[in-house]
């Protein structure tokens, strides 16, 4: 018949591949739960890339329109100057010709 020695080990045995096997299980269903959060995250991150994109082109266009007010308007400060310092010169002109 079985020795008592043989008999724990069978027991041993049968605990421990019942614990495995559990343990199996439950590292496939963690591994899948992982795999739905990656899923997610990668949603919210594409979802977040596409709003970043529709905010980029609008920012892009009023950022060009305040660039190119500036410039316009640094342009026609310099114009200004000019235009006063023509009359400043076209004045000492008038004065040093009387």
């Amino acid at each position: 018949m079985i020795d008592p020695v043989q008999l724990v080990l069978l027991i041993v045995i049968l605990v421990l591949t019942i614990l495995l096997v559990i343990l199996g299980v439950q590292v496939f269903f963690i591994l899948k739960e992982l795999r739905q959060t990656i899923t997610k995250t990668n949603k919210v991150l594409d979802s977040a890339e596409s709003i970043t994109e529709n905010i980029e082109a609008p920012l892009s266009a009023l950022s060009s329109l305040v660039f190119g007010a500036k410039a316009s308007s640094l342009i026609t400060v310099a114009k200004f100057v000019r235009s006063l310092l023509g009359k400043h010169h076209e004045d000492d002109d008038r004065r040093h010709k009387d």
